[in-house]
């Protein structure tokens, strides 16, 4: 199984309304999406309150693939977000059952 490690940074005074498209969109899309095993969306704290992630567990990496494409290393964001994102990063990482 693959570990995808998704994190956003808002640009300032976006948060609210990134926040919304997260909770409203972001995490119903992926919960839904075929291959996917698990998902843990994490939402701003205190100390860090532009940054959003998604820890997704994929069944494998052609589950992956389907879902982002054969480029699926680079941080996809839907476009409607474009405006409202300063950054964004993406990890990969073999999950180990322990």
């Amino acid at each position: 199984m693959i570990m995808r490690i998704f994190q956003v940074v808002t640009r300032p005074g976006k948060e609210a309304e990134f926040g919304t498209f997260f909770h409203d969109t972001a995490i119903p899309l992926m919960k839904g999406t075929k291959g996917i095993v698990n998902v843990l969306p994490g939402a701003p704290r205190p100390d860090s309150p532009r940054e959003f992630s998604f820890v997704m567990v994929w069944k494998d990496l052609d589950s992956l693939k389907a879902f982002v494409g054969e480029d699926y290393q680079s941080p996809h964001i839907d476009p409607a977000e474009e405006e409202l994102v300063e950054s964004r990063t993406i990890k990969h990482y073999d999950l180990v059952d322990g």
